[in-house]
């Protein structure tokens, strides 16, 4: 949080008699560390994370003419097969995905996997059936801005930067409060800003008092987006998620299952993203499919949520699949019709999830921006940018104080005992996130194998 560029090399008038402490430079060298690593990708996140916030309100403007209707209380609504086979008509291929209107004036959404071979979200006036448009499925402005906020763009591999990010941006955190204890200074730097933007002592001071007061907002965003990370998300989502076909221990599975999950389906909760369809248990030749209407019929009759989404069954033992994940909570639910019958064979919400999904949804839904509404938007907008400040500021400051020609790098300790503790910590945070861990032994062997021996012959000119 704080560079605290006066106190450990800096001028007198901000020294501190901490600032010539051993265990200071420690920690002021590896907070110097996780920031150089850290900041870039904060800023990126704390900007697409600002926008994502408002992803309904920002699509409805920018798709208004896909996504928005005139409302005609009226005139009856089309129905749902009726709005299936106007998207067909018009992108001839399979109807993957129904996804009721959440709103009167908003449009029905269908998931084509068109004849041309490419995916695509039909977008149909849900009173008169009228097809709209289409954009390739996901193809959304907020939907790029989440890929980008995730990094899905780029690969498994790049993606896990995600992870160690959210790693160094707790040790950033920790070792900033370290470096900000106010050590009998005064408000100055502590709670109030003192100089002009020409000088660093400013610089020193956005950063150090913006930084104390949104520290406790990057820790929990950082450990509640773990969960998206390819690898220790991954795992603890299978371990959290118990072993009955991806469902939260507790909720009983007693119907033959399917080998497909419903995040290949349908856009699910982190805590469902294993959880396997089930199958229809009559797939005799005379069996009849209840139909699409039929299905709305029954999900309407269930009391759920609207803009539920329903996986279309693709094969003979196939399943209605309806979920809906609203921004309350308690509305969160998943119901697998038996394609034939329209019996309930899964029918779960967030009650039934373990203690710990239901902590890890209640991190997520806050995460972005929906667990209190706007007061939950606005409150992480003002945090974002609090961030993106944090990483200006940390430039500037650095800009101001690294010597000509040199990266600027804090002080080792002459006594290089007080990394043992600090090394211990690192370590556990390691031990819990492995990545993180394998990233700190990187950053230690560049300090000590190419940073110290390059300081060294510096200092000796």
């Amino acid at each position: 949080m704080t560079d605290t560029t006066a106190q450990g090399a800096g001028t007198g008038a901000l020294a501190s008699p901490a600032s010539s402490s051993d265990l200071y430079r420690a920690v002021w060298r590896w907070h110097f560390y996780a920031g150089l690593l850290v900041l870039p990708f904060m800023i990126t996140l704390a900007v697409t994370g600002a926008l994502y916030l408002f992803r309904e309100e920002l699509d409805a403007i920018l798709h208004a003419d896909l996504k928005r209707v005139e409302i005609r209380e009226t005139v009856a609504k089309a129905t749902p097969s009726a709005i299936v086979a106007a998207a067909l008509d018009a992108y001839p291929g399979r109807a993957v995905k129904y996804i009721s209107p959440a709103g009167d004036a908003d449009t029905a959404e269908i998931t084509v996997s068109a004849d041309t071979g490419q995916r695509l979200a039909v977008y149909v006036d849900p009173y008169d059936a009228t097809v709209l448009g289409a954009l390739p499925d996901r193809g959304t402005v907020m939907w790029t801005v989440r890929y980008l906020h995730s990094l899905r763009y780029f690969g498994p591999t790049v993606r896990s930067v995600i992870e160690i990010v959210g790693g160094w941006s707790i040790l950033l955190v920790g070792t900033g409060i370290y470096l900000w204890w106010p050590r009998k200074r005064g408000r100055g730097g502590v709670t109030s800003v003192r100089g002009t933007p020409k000088t660093r002592m400013f610089w020193r001071d956005t950063h150090a008092v913006t930084g104390i007061f949104v520290g406790f907002f990057i820790v929990f965003l950082a450990i509640t987006g773990m969960p998206w990370s390819g690898n220790w998300g991954a795992k603890v989502n299978e371990w959290a998620n118990g072993n009955n076909f991806g469902y939260p221990s507790g909720v009983r599975v007693d119907v033959p299952m399917s080998d497909t999950k419903l995040a290949e389906v349908a856009p699910t909760t982190w805590s469902l993203e294993q959880a396997r369809i089930p199958q229809s248990t009559d797939a005799a030749p005379q069996a009849r499919d209840m139909g699409l209407d039929r299905a709305v019929e029954i999900i309407d009759g269930l009391g759920l949520h609207r803009g539920y989404t329903i996986g279309l069954p693709s094969s003979p033992t196939g399943v209605y699949s309806a979920s809906v994940y609203p921004d309350d909570l308690s509305q969160q639910r998943v119901v697998h019709l038996d394609r034939y019958s329209g019996k309930p064979l899964v029918d779960m919400s967030y009650a039934d999830y373990g203690p710990l999904g239901r902590w890890l949804e209640f991190g997520i839904n806050t995460h972005m921006g929906q667990q209190f509404g706007l007061a939950n938007q606005l409150l992480l907008v003002v945090v974002c940018l609090a961030i993106v400040m944090l990483a200006v500021s940390a430039g500037v400051m650095w800009w101001k104080r690294r010597p000509a020609g040199s990266l600027g790098v804090p002080p080792m300790p002459a006594d290089r005992r007080v990394f043992r503790g600090l090394l211990a910590i690192l370590a556990i945070g390691g031990i819990i996130f492995p990545l993180v861990g394998l990233s700190l032994i990187a950053m230690l062997a560049v300090d000590l194998l190419v940073i110290r021996p390059l300081g060294t012959r510096l200092s000796a000119r």
